[in-house]
């Protein structure tokens, strides 16, 4: 039995952490760190958990608690781990980092994109982009994880198989992506407020999201050149799910029995990655409260191009349940131990 602390732990991607260890067979939770909630008890936030988990948040006095547990899980903001990350703490413990500071390899692009000034930069060397069915083997040997998040989860594995195979011109790569209002996080925000965004769509970080360079960086590793693409996101109004629309030119002679090929070599045998079947298109609802990733395509011969689709709740497969799967790869455990919720329908 492993030993988990959540520091972050009263945020949607932190509180769903805490409720997938509570299934786990092999792993518990030992504490959670929370600085906006310390001194509370978690079953009061989170009411959910009331008469089943009596455990009380504790502030950010870090050196005494590592002592205690053999993974954390960072759910916290841009710049937060690496401020405080070093490696004598790694020493003590694994760390899975759900933000985005040891995701990206090239600090000038992280501190351009995000904005802030990255205080580890020796340890990014050291941690592995944690999209577990791509990077497994490296993921079994890191003591620092660098947790994919939602859209970029669900970007990259749509199109992951088709650029290792060079099936798609990859410069011609246009991702639009649909995102409930979680993934904005727990924080009270005027543009997340009900009336803001019920019976509404908008597109936003247009031309310049955030999550831009981390897909360009690792499907660019995938095709074996730097990249660039179009992501655009939209917030829609719906709690949790992601799902994106994908499209690109095919290269010159590539058909429809190559495309599903390539599908079947990168993700025939994944528990999480469901291959739809023909004529079907993902939809966040028969995603929701898994880790799964649904993914399905269509070829617009009229244009010769591809039209790439993938759903995942960006919660769990998009940030918790991507942990958790990242926990059990690094721990020898089976890899969908605590992760076998079939979706929630309706």
């Amino acid at each position: 039995m492993i030993k988990a602390g959540i520091i972050g732990a009263t945020g949607y991607a932190g509180n769903e952490i805490v409720r997938l260890l509570m299934s786990h067979g092999n792993a518990s939770v030992e504490w959670m760190v929370s600085k906006s909630f310390e001194g509370q008890d978690f079953s009061t936030i989170y009411r959910n958990f009331f008469e089943v988990l009596n455990m009380e948040c504790l502030g950010n006095d870090l050196d005494p608690l590592l002592d205690r547990v053999d993974v954390v899980f960072t759910a916290t903001p841009q710049g937060y781990l690496s401020s405080i990350l070093n490696k004598e703490m790694l020493d003590k413990a694994k760390f899975i980092d759900l933000s985005a500071d040891y995701r990206i390899k090239d600090i000038e692009t992280y501190e351009k994109w995000y904005r802030i000034e990255h205080k580890s930069p020796d340890l990014i060397k050291e941690a592995v982009y944690g999209l577990s069915e791509v990077n497994r083997e490296k993921i079994r040997g890191t003591k620092l994880l660098a947790n994919p998040g939602c859209f970029t989860t669900c970007s990259i594995l749509t199109a992951y198989p088709l650029m290792k195979e060079h099936l798609i011109e990859p410069d011609t790569l246009i991702i639009n992506a649909l995102s409930g209002v979680s993934g904005a996080g727990r924080g009270a925000k005027t543009a997340n407020l009900f009336c803001e965004v019920n019976e509404n769509a908008k597109a936003y970080g247009v031309t310049n999201h955030r999550h831009t360079p981390e897909i360009e960086e690792q499907l660019g590793y995938a095709y074996g050149k730097e990249i660039m693409v179009n992501f655009t996101p939209h917030l829609i109004p719906m709690n949790r799910g992601i799902l994106v629309t994908e499209t690109a030119n095919l290269t010159e002679g590539v058909s429809e029995d190559m495309i599903r090929a390539a599908y079947e070599k990168y993700f025939g045998e994944e528990f999480f990655i469901r291959l739809l079947r023909e004529d079907e298109n993902p939809e966040t609802r028969f995603v929701e409260g898994s880790n799964f990733v649904d993914i399905g395509f269509r070829i617009d011969k009229r244009t010769n191009r591809i039209v790439m689709m993938g759903a995942l709740d960006n919660l769990i497969k998009g940030a918790a349940g991507q942990a958790v799967q990242n926990m059990n790869i690094m721990f020898g455990f089976e890899e969908n131990e605590g992760l076998t919720a079939i979706p929630m329908v309706p």
